[in-house]
């Protein structure tokens, strides 16, 4: 199966000024979070991207052509994608609100201890958001696989608790226990589907060559390549990482 790049959008101002945005509209990237998406588009550029996929919320726009923008002049165009499955969650009506307030809220500490109980005033539930949000990255990976091959590396540009959620999953951790996991702006996370279970490869990274997401020239027997059997003892790893680009 493709392998799966997420990447959550940069700071935005609701970020900077503690406000929960949730779907409003023209929540952009202040200058920290462009600069964020340039950095992000920046590990990015090395690796051969089979399409980028956005949640239709600006601020997951602006950093997917971010992306886009940072890509070598010769490399192939690289297609965008909307999909409505993996926008931000319906958060109803916290939405607009100060995270401050909404923390004297008592529903917050269900958010914070049982997820999977939440369901938001005039929203969804943190179930649901998590069922739309898998689903939707499942059937896409499947459909990169079947067009360009079990190689082929796709992004998903997304949220914090959307990532989280498809972490959760990936993990086989139950969404009571999402809240462990973080995901900062503009960091890149990475899963491998395979017939069996997916692998995490990658969470929550802000630094790093990412040129080992490409194939390598010579196929070797690895989890990958093994019909998504684990590695026992941990395997070779991705073998010698690219050399940096001047």
């Amino acid at each position: 199966m493709a392998t799966l790049i997420l990447v959550r959008h940069g700071r935005t101002t609701a970020n900077a000024s503690g406000v929960l945005a949730g779907r409003t509209a023209g929540v952009r990237l202040d200058e920290l979070g462009q600069r964020q998406a340039a950095k992000a588009g920046e590990r990015l550029a090395p690796v051969k991207l089979a399409g980028v996929v956005t949640s239709p919320l600006e601020r997951c726009r602006q950093t997917s052509r971010a992306l886009l923008a940072a890509r070598p002049e010769d490399a192939p165009a690289v297609p965008l994608v909307v999909e409505k499955a993996i926008t931000e969650c319906d958060y109803g009506a916290w939405q607009g609100r100060a995270l401050k307030d909404l923390a004297k809220e008592p529903l917050w500490r269900t958010v914070q201890t049982q997820p999977s109980a939440v369901a938001f005033p005039e929203g969804e539930t943190m179930l649901t958001m998590q069922t739309r949000a898998v689903a939707a990255v499942r059937r896409l990976d499947a459909a990169f696989t079947a067009e360009h091959g079990a190689d082929a590396v796709w992004v998903a540009v997304s949220h914090g608790d959307i990532i989280k959620s498809i972490l959760a999953d990936a993990l086989g951790m139950h969404l009571d226990l999402f809240q462990r996991l973080h995901v900062d702006p503009a960091s890149i996370s990475v899963i491998r589907y395979t017939d069996t279970r997916p692998f995490v490869l990658a969470t929550n990274t802000h630094d790093g060559d990412l040129s080992w997401l490409n194939p390598p020239a010579k196929k070797r027997r690895t989890a990958k390549a093994a019909g998504g059997d684990a590695a026992v003892g941990g395997g070779a790893g991705p073998g010698e990482p690219a050399p940096a680009r001047h």
